[in-house]
């Protein structure tokens, strides 16, 4: 268990959990997947159409969540494939791509440097996304030791410790070595270190300074 850096809010912290998957959890994951990346890509050419509509019209056009659910409700509707996938980690992609549209578009608002702005959505390319699944309290469960996850598909975590608290989501993930992982987010407590007045140095190992004038 890797208990990674706690970066969900103060009070919680994100925990990674090796996990063993049989053939039909494999299928049943990657076909998840593949169903959340059309869907993203889906959501990136919805952008686009929507910012080329309004450079077009003059309009003060707007792609944020309650336009990109509206489309995933009629997508899932008319496209079966689609239908038969979980529909929590396609609401977590909705979520996602606008959270990460809204920060590109705050950037540019803002006046910050090209090379200091979070970079506008782009297309998750099968070759070169690895998979990677949210999911929310109500699309998963623990039980016996084993995660179920909406849509009946059932990993086998490889606890090396317990959970210090009830998660309240999950993602899980491939790395580039195609090894899987789950990554629970969970309460934990936070316990402010007591003041000592000392002064901690840190050697960044630099030799030389460039100064300007």
């Amino acid at each position: 268990m890797t208990p990674d850096a706690t970066t969900e809010g103060t009070g919680h912290a994100r925990y990674s959990f090796r996990v063993r998957l049989s053939a039909t959890a494999r299928r049943a994951l990657e076909a998840e997947w593949d169903r959340c990346r059309w869907l993203w890509n889906e959501c990136v050419a919805k952008s686009k159409q929507i910012h080329l509509l309004g450079k077009a019209t003059g309009e003060k056009l707007t792609c944020g969540p309650a336009q990109l659910d509206r489309m995933l409700t009629e997508a899932r509707r008319v496209t079966p494939w689609l239908a038969a996938g979980a529909s929590v980690p396609q609401q977590q992609v909705i979520r996602d791509f606008a959270r990460s549209r809204a920060k590109a578009l705050k950037d540019i608002k803002d006046g910050l440097p090209v090379n200091r702005r979070a970079g506008m959505p782009r297309w998750k390319r099968k070759r070169e996304a690895r998979p990677s699944l949210n999911y929310t309290k109500r699309g998963f469960r623990l039980k016996d030791g084993r995660l179920h996850l909406a849509g009946q598909i059932v990993l086998r975590v490889v606890w090396s410790r317990d959970l210090p608290a009830e998660p309240s989501s999950v993602r899980v993930y491939q790395d580039t070595l195609g090894h899987w992982y789950v990554s629970f987010v969970a309460p934990a407590q936070v316990e402010p270190l007591v003041e000592t007045g000392r002064v901690l140095g840190v050697d960044w190992g630099v030799k030389e300074t460039a100064v300007t004038t």
